[in-house]
């Protein structure tokens, strides 16, 4: 990303400054490395509003085995810092590693490295790292953290998998149902006009829909794509999310199944945190950052019961964030002491249930969805050869 710089040099004159970086922190310290005195950083935004803006891309999965591996041959942490960026290839992500590293040489810890590199690196992962630091079990840290990342991905795979047939299903039979507006329609046409014979109105209806699409195709096909790119402008849009998943939450059943799926990202993370040896406020803060806002806003009241003395079997159902069974399983885990390990299993019943769920949801849309396409390709199909059963009903 490109940012200008307005500073004071080193002779005492105001220059200004262009710079490839990652963000305002990375541009501000290229500067002052120069010797500048930093006035003003400001993001110079592309000739095209809409064309998104280069950020450093870190698989943070294959950067948590890399480092792993590294620590547990043997090098110390400035060493596998500095070695992960030697060997990065994009220049994005190896200023990250770089600064990283400086941070790493000045004495500070990873964690707060890590921090100041807050768009990369999710503040779960930070938190992680920063439980880690006072025990010295880094590695182990790391390999709790690429397990939870996997079975997050886990599930947002079986979901999206799920989903695949149904999207296509439903693509195919759009392009089809186009074809025989734009193609076979006006054909029949023609043949029903060279004959003179009068048509029915539903037929008169898709006669028409076929030669204006057939006769201003390009127009439509535009028309077309700039709808496509209109809905996934919007879509890119804070305010149309928030308003979508609003209509969602108002949908009973995939209300209820969205609030499960966010449950189970909750407890699989403060699992997590917890099992690092986090305090449970301070794992409860950070793990409120998975949840929509209405969710993230009764964590927050449940983390106050808690702080004032009220246990969290009681805290998270008051505030709707834990079932019946649930609610039992973590008095179990109060009495026993391991927390960590009773959420942990909470989440993977709640991704269970999420499982299940998906499964019978697609298995009963595909053939509604099926149904569906198909009445409709029939129905042209039908009102196409409508007149020609009138013809032969006639001459018969």
């Amino acid at each position: 990303m490109r940012f200008e710089v307005t500073a004071v040099g080193a002779g005492g004159a105001v220059v200004r400054l262009m710079l490839d970086a990652v963000d305002e922190q990375d541009a501000t310290a290229q500067a002052c490395a120069h010797g500048n005195r930093v006035l003003t950083v400001t993001a110079r935004r592309a000739w095209l509003a809409w064309r998104p803006q280069r950020r450093a891309q870190l698989p943070l999965a294959l950067f948590c085995q890399e480092l792993m591996a590294l620590l547990e041959s043997g090098l110390a942490l400035l060493e596998a810092m500095e070695t992960l960026a030697e060997k990065e290839a994009r220049p994005e992500t190896r200023r990250v590693l770089e600064q990283v590293a400086a941070r790493l040489r000045e004495g500070h810890p990873l964690s707060f490295a890590l921090a100041e590199s807050s768009t990369v690196f999710p503040p779960l992962f930070t938190a992680t790292v920063r439980a880690s630091e006072s025990s010295g079990a880094l590695p182990q840290a790391l390999a709790r953290y690429l397990r939870y990342q996997e079975q997050v991905d886990a599930v947002l795979r079986h979901v999206t998998s799920a989903l695949v047939y149904p999207a296509v299903l439903g693509v195919v039979g759009v392009l089809v149902t186009v074809f025989l507006l734009v193609y076979v329609v006006p054909r029949f046409s023609q043949v029903y006009a060279d004959t003179g014979a009068e048509l029915p109105l539903s037929s008169r209806i898709l006669v028409g829909w076929g030669q204006l699409l057939a006769n201003h195709a390009l127009a439509c096909a535009a028309a077309g794509i700039g709808a496509v790119w209109l809905c996934w402008r919007a879509l890119r849009r804070p305010a149309t999310r928030r308003w979508l998943m609003r209509r969602v939450w108002s949908c009973a059943p995939l209300g209820e199944r969205l609030r499960l799926f966010y449950l189970a990202r909750l407890y699989r993370s403060l699992g997590m945190l917890l099992r690092g040896g986090m305090p449970v406020a301070a794992a409860l803060a950070l793990a409120g950052g998975v949840l929509e806002p209405g969710l993230r806003a009764r964590l927050e009241q449940a983390a106050a019961r808690i702080r004032e003395g009220q246990p969290i079997s009681r805290a998270l159902p008051e505030q709707g964030l834990a079932t019946p069974v649930a609610q039992r399983m973590l008095v179990v885990g109060e009495r026993t002491g391991a927390m960590g390990e009773l959420m942990e299993r909470i989440a993977a019943f709640y991704e269970d249930d999420m499982a299940r769920w998906v499964e019978r949801f697609t298995r009963l849309f595909e053939p509604i969805l099926m149904v569906a396409i198909g009445a409709v390709i029939g129905c042209i199909v039908v009102l196409m050869y409508m007149p020609v059963f009138d013809l032969a009903g006639s001459i018969g």
